[in-house]
């Protein structure tokens, strides 16, 4: 195997036996075989969401309503409400549709990538693009695009229980080059195949793609690995059992107002059109449509943050964040290391970028190179290979002949990596780096020198640097060892890294302490850069700090007390990060968590908010994780707090108005029957109101900004759900406000003299103002009215003007006022029904916020 193995995407692959496909015959695979995906059942085409829709209640509440119109003779009436059904069939279809589109981008940016070989350069591209006779690089913790035959490794090792059902990972080696490809059965070991969706585990391949799609095993077999998940979030289930639970209760009232209208008064099929009214009036089914929506489009917010929502869960989660837990290096910092410090024996040389380097520093960089991965995701790697590349060209110090021939990886019992490299004439030579304490440890240095060596380190990383010591070892008898220890290692030196602050972090930092959130950072680095950067960062650092092997020493009970005051957490192995996810649940935080590797995959799980990094973090990170952050910007995710916050706000805003809307239009379908007054809202009414709620739901308070205080409130409480008592309790009242004042309306006219089409006029009219102004008044709830004149409120001006429109033209043209047995009410009436309604939701909204701080009405979610 060369050491030119695992080489990163946009560099020359000239070190490797394979140039690859060129774009052109690349481009002429693709076209003939297809892309490499396999179909994707959770997307639903125009047809799908039609039959959705024509399966909904109030559409066959609808059908019923103008079939019987038709029956009776009255075409115009039947008409008109199947234009009305198609309508509501069109609004949905545009909404479910606006949703899909927003998963579609989801699912754009979701796509797994793949580094593949074209044309003698190394390129990263989306796995769908890879076509047979493609050669792809793999690397620990990278899920496995596509079937093919292994042709250099080293340690590789792929956990296969997809296709096999057994967790115990399967090596792999390399066939032969002059080989022809042979796959054996999956979960064999020691043989060359390997298996799209499997998951490397272990060391790092290249592979030459053979099959790709449908014709892979994991496409013969149908299974899916889907990049985004768009199961029903438990809020949805909930509250698709609640509109089942109305749904039978509406059934059961509809049936009494039926039967119960035509023995009293005889007329059967009126009896049955104001129970359909009835039926049309109670049915909440908004609930579920207006959260699909803004889960759907609030993931679509989230991604233009660069925050990708993985899960729609998570998107309820966030807004209830208290503890942000943050690796240091990429996040907080800006993951640019340079080579700062060159530190010898009697020497320590500030590295400046094209500065010629003294030979004594020559020999401690040569062997810090031996010791990194050309092409691996680690900042410090590459750093050490990009300096040596420039300082040490046209020098001995470069050994492109020699060969890799073994690893030894960094281990939670050595913080430190060994190489093996075997030079042309068969000699071993073995290059270790890592945490100081770790390397003084395999150079077994004596208690005197190493306690120099530890204060030298500190010295560096109270300066904000993050600290390598670099040996050179010897094999004794010349053979390969079996442990790092088993090698004779002699110290060369100390390599000092610089990685700037990124500026948008104290801000970022300030921003989410004033929310009322925690900033925890845990890193692999020494304890002091670690403070280092906390107290430039703004992160509380008077606790200081709790190292790895601390943490070891301390009992759950313990560690629970200690993560109360600690922010700062040092030299921190993965595995260490699920403890201290466990012990912040414990004292019932509510925790975010970053994460990048293979190892941080169970405490990405653990938290209740798992934070992957798009660009450096494996694939078993992210897919473990519920956001994957695309820039890798700590100030993304105080933004997607701040953005989760405002989905929270607005969903909880949009629950309240839809149970607000429907205790007036329940309460005048089934009170006027019940008195013994002429029947008030007929199915035209009703969905008449239907045409401005439903997309008053989708698009004015989806699009409403974020309340100026946001940012400012404390976390709400993790068992604060959006549907609750207190919303309960302020949309009845709001409802019942309005409900009086246009029930009031109906009888003082119809006592007044009016005919029964005047008075339902004026409480319809009334009814569609107060259906407005309760938008309005919830819209701007908390915030102040100010809030509708913000360019987020246009598409409720937009409703609002076209209901407007819609109301006049029922009103003023004789056709329309016929179809909907309306009349014509004066000026005057017009006036007092419009007053009698601001006055109901005005004083519905003041009792409203009287009740949202009362206790009694704090009785947490339904």
């Amino acid at each position: 195997m060369t050491a030119a193995l695992d080489l990163p995407a946009g560099t020359q692959a000239s070190t490797l036996p394979f140039a690859g496909l060129s774009d052109t015959e690349a481009r002429s695979r693709l076209a003939a075989q297809g892309p490499n995906e396999m179909p994707d059942q959770e997307r639903h085409g125009l047809l799908g969401t039609l039959r959705s829709v024509l399966t909904e209640p109030m559409f066959l509440l609808l059908l019923v309503a103008a079939a019987i119109y038709l029956l009776l003779g009255d075409l115009g009436e039947g008409l008109l409400l199947a234009f009305f059904a198609a309508m509501t069939v069109g609004l949905v279809v545009l909404q479910e549709r606006r949703s899909e589109h927003a998963l579609d981008a989801l699912r754009v940016l979701a796509l797994p990538q793949a580094r593949v070989v074209r044309g003698g350069r190394i390129c990263r591209i989306p796995a769908r693009e890879l076509v047979p006779g493609d050669f792809i690089l793999l690397g620990e913790g990278e899920r496995i695009a596509a079937d093919g035959v292994v042709r250099e490794a080293a340690g590789l090792e792929v956990d296969e229980s997809l296709l096999t059902g057994e967790s115990v990972p399967v090596h792999k080696q390399a066939a032969p080059q002059t080989a022809s490809a042979v796959m054996a059965r999956p979960g064999t070991d020691d043989m060359h195949g390997v298996y799209a969706g499997t998951l490397v585990v272990g060391g790092h391949a290249v592979v030459e793609v053979l099959a790709t799609g449908g014709n892979t095993q994991v496409g013969r077999i149908g299974a899916s690995l889907a990049g985004i998940e768009i199961a029903p979030t438990p809020l949805q289930r909930h509250l698709r059992r609640l509109v089942q639970v109305f749904g039978v209760i509406t059934v059961v009232l509809s049936a009494t107002v039926a039967v119960g209208y035509g023995l009293l008064h005889g007329d059967w099929m009126q009896g049955v059109l104001s129970a359909i009214a009835l039926g049309m009036a109670m049915l909440p089914e908004e609930f579920p449509m207006a959260l699909a929506i803004f889960l759907a489009l609030g993931a679509w917010r989230l991604a233009r943050i660069q925050v990708l929502s993985r899960r729609p869960a998570v998107i309820e989660a966030l807004g209830s964040a208290t503890v942000l837990c943050v690796d240091k290096t990429g996040t907080l910092t800006e993951n640019r290391m340079r080579l700062r410090r060159l530190v010898v024996d009697g020497t320590d040389v500030a590295v400046d970028p094209g500065m010629v380097l003294p030979e004594e520093v020559h020999r401690l960089l040569e062997f810090g190179m031996l010791a990194s991965r050309r092409g691996g995701v680690d900042p410090l790697d590459r750093a050490l290979l990009a300096q040596g590349d420039d300082s040490l060209a046209d020098t001995e110090h470069l050994h492109a002949d020699w060969r890799l021939t073994h690893e030894f990886p960094l281990s939670p019992e050595l913080l430190a990596m060994s190489h093996e490299w075997t030079d042309a004439e068969g000699r071993h030579h073995i290059a270790a780096k890592g945490a100081p304490e770790a390397v003084c440890d395999l150079c077994h240095l004596d208690e005197l020198r190493g306690q120099a060596l530890l204060a030298r380190v500190g010295q560096l990383a109270t300066q904000g640097l993050r600290v390598l010591a670099v040996a050179e070892g010897s094999a004794p008898g010349g053979e390969t060892a079996q442990r790092q220890h088993d090698y004779d290692f002699k110290l060369l030196g100390l390599a000092a890294f610089e990685d700037p602050l990124r500026a948008s972090v104290p801000l970022a930092v300030a921003s989410a302490r004033e929310a009322g959130i925690a900033v925890v950072m845990i890193t692999g680095d020494h304890a002091a850069t670690a403070l280092a950067i906390a107290r430039q960062a703004g992160i509380d650092a008077q606790a200081g700090a709790l190292t790895g092997a601390d943490l070891e020493a301390l009992d759950d009970a313990a560690l629970a007390q200690a993560v109360r005051r600690v922010r700062v957490f040092a030299r921190v192995m993965p595995q260490q990060k699920l403890r201290l996810v466990q012990a912040l649940r414990s004292l019932g935080e509510t925790v975010a968590m970053t994460g990048d590797g293979v190892n941080d995959a169970p405490a990405l799980k653990a938290a209740h908010i798992g934070i992957a990094m798009g660009a450096r973090g494996t694939d078993v990170a992210r897919e473990a994780a519920g956001l994957v952050l695309l820039d890798e910007d700590f100030g993304r995710i105080v933004g997607g707090v701040r953005m989760g916050r405002r989905i929270f706000d607005n969903l909880r805003k949009v629950m309240t108005y839809i149970t607000a809307i429907h205790v007036p239009v329940a309460g005048l379908a089934l009170l006027p029957l019940l008195f013994g007054l002429p029947p008030l809202m007929l199915p035209a009414h009703v969905v008449l109101t239907e045409m401005v709620i439903d997309p008053v739901c989708s698009l004015a308070f989806e699009g409403a900004p974020a309340a100026p205080d946001l940012m400012r409130r404390p976390p709400r409480r993790s068992d604060d759900g959006i549907v609750g008592w207190p919303m309960l309790w302020q949309g009845l009242v709001q409802g019942g406000c309005l409900l009086l004042a246009t029930l009031g309306l109906y009888v003082v006219a119809l006592q007044a003299g009016h005919d029964v089409d005047v008075a339902r006029t004026l409480a319809v009219l009334g009814l569609t103002v107060g259906n407005l102004l309760l938008v309005a008044a919830n819209l701007s709830a908390g915030d102040g009215p100010r809030v509708l004149l913000d360019p987020g409120a246009r598409a409720f001006w937009a409703v609002a003007a076209a209901a407007t429109a819609a109301l006049a033209v029922a009103v003023l043209v004789p056709g329309a006022r016929r179809l909907l047995h309306f009349g014509t009410p004066t000026a005057a009436d017009l006036a007092l029904a419009i007053a009698a309604v601001i006055v109901a939701v005005v004083l519905g909204a003041a009792l409203s916020a009287r009740v949202r701080r009362a206790p009694w009405a704090q009785a947490g979610s339904l």
